[in-house]
């Protein structure tokens, strides 16, 4: 049954007024009928019930119930609850009270570039998402219990709020391993995933109306963390060698580089250009922001290390997740940061609330401690980089559209070389449950037309239906 409404918050009764207290009570409730705080089938306390709230007798209640009754706007049979019965609807909310905007800076983090870059909702074959189908539940669940059920004393508060040190440290060991990053414990914060990482590194490292350097095209959730910092932008076109340094500005305050597998590309930063990125960002006094995106899906040539293992430790931010390998909605990433930010990015994240879930850090700590997470890495990387073939080969075969096989990652680009419309490829696909999104979208200068398709959960079904479509939609050219 629903609460009837307090009248206590209706009415402000005044004995210093004029009017009777029925009239004021009656004149209350009829304004809140008339602007819509008090809708239609809304019910009001009886008689001895609202006599109580307000400090009346019960009498002074049925008074002011009588004359809104006369009006027509309340119901009062015996032994229910009266019952408004106005249809009025309130006014729109800008002629009520005049209309807030967002500031200047409220109006750059609400700018969302991701908005009509993909097509179906929830649809399949979206580019940076991986399987849920191989996510690891039992385990998972199990280790998340386990964390649930033990008492984890100053951090179930606030305890540090920049990490688990079980997390920290055994992130320390495998980025070394892995990555080549050397890193003490110290350095790495846990954040709440790679875009929040991303923002609170730009918001740390600059102030608005510096320049940053971001690839182009690239990956959207930058461009979001740059420009609502209030950051001018300078493009970095990307070849099949990666990002290119030799149009770097030498005003450029932060180099954004995501090298080890470009997004939306899929090609790798080459040794020579990582080479002249660090040897510039020393020379320029800039640091360079490394989002190590799809490290751990390498699926040609040889490895090579995060860029942050090659350059002096105080010129590059390493930031990495565990999106892929799980579930981007787990929301866990990381932050390397040179020894000098350590204590202002700690600080920093625990004012901006950027503190990830406790127990799904002592879970995923758990789990590389074990050697389960490097398993659960082993199988999705086998059937990600069989998918992401099959993929591109099945697309190499179609006439005027250009696709390299990605070195890593988990969605590859295709671009349109026949005329071929992205809208209608999209109509078409999004027809079909695909959600790819347009290439066009992730370029801030030119004028490239495709899409980026994801391949994690590509089935041999799937392809081929994505492919029979992509061929059957027209070219305009």
């Amino acid at each position: 049954m629903v609460k009837p409404l307090s009248l206590a918050i209706l009415c402000r009764l005044d004995i210093s007024r004029a009017e009777p207290l029925p009239v004021q009570i009656y004149r209350d409730l009829l304004a809140a009928i008339r602007d819509g705080r008090l809708r239609h089938g809304s019910r009001l306390p009886a008689s001895r019930g609202a006599a109580g709230e307000l400090g009346v007798s019960r009498g002074t209640i049925n008074v002011a119930y009588d004359l809104l009754r006369a009006e027509g706007v309340i119901e009062v049979r015996p032994g229910a609850a009266p019952r408004v019965v106005a249809a009025t609807e309130p006014p729109p909310f800008s002629q009520a009270v005049r209309a807030f905007a967002p500031s200047a800076r409220g109006a750059r983090l609400s700018v969302d570039p991701r908005r009509e870059t993909a097509g179906a909702p929830e649809g399949i074959m979206a580019p940076g998402e991986p399987s849920e189908t191989l996510f690891p539940r039992d385990e998972w669940g199990r280790a998340l219990r386990r964390a649930a059920r033990r008492m984890h004393g100053t951090r179930a508060a606030y305890g540090d709020p920049h990490g688990l040190p079980d997390l920290r440290l055994i992130l320390s060991e495998r980025l070394a391993q892995d990555r080549g990053v050397f890193a003490d414990p110290g350095q790495i914060l846990i954040t709440t995933g790679t875009q929040g990482s991303l923002s609170l590194a730009t918001r740390m490292t600059s102030d608005p109306h510096d320049l940053a350097a971001i690839e182009d095209p690239g990956y959207l959730g930058a461009r979001v963390a740059f420009e609502g910092a209030g950051l001018r932008l300078a493009t970095l076109p990307v070849d099949e060698h990666g990002a290119r340094p030799d149009v770097l500005p030498e005003e450029a305050r932060l180099i954004y580089l995501t090298p080890s597998n470009q997004y939306p590309t899929g090609v790798r930063l080459s040794h020579a250009r990582r080479r002249v990125f660090l040897d510039r960002a020393e020379v320029m006094g800039a640091l360079i922001l490394e989002d190590d995106y799809d490290s751990e899906f390498h699926w040609r040539g040889r490895e090579i290390a995060a860029l942050a293992a090659e350059g002096p430790e105080a010129r590059v931010i390493y930031a990495g997740s565990a999106a892929k390998v799980l579930m981007p909605a787990l929301r866990i990433g990381w932050l390397v940061v040179p020894d000098a930010l350590v204590d202002p990015f700690r600080a920093a994240a625990r004012n901006c609330g950027l503190m990830a879930n406790l127990h799904a850090q002592a879970a995923l700590a758990e789990m590389m401690r074990s050697g389960r997470y490097r398993a659960q890495l082993g199988r999705i990387a086998r059937v990600y980089a069989a998918r992401g073939l099959a993929l591109a080969e099945a697309l190499d075969g179609i006439d005027g559209l250009s696709v390299r096989p990605p070195d890593g990652g988990v969605q590859l680009a295709i671009r349109f070389e026949d005329g071929r419309s992205e809208t209608e490829a999209i109509v078409a696909l999004s027809a079909k449950g695909f959600s790819p999104s347009r290439l066009s979208r992730y370029m801030l200068t030119g004028c490239v037309s495709g899409l980026v398709v994801g391949f994690a959960d590509a089935t041999p079904e799937r392809i081929a239906l994505f492919v029979r479509t992509l061929i059957e939609t027209p070219c305009s050219g």
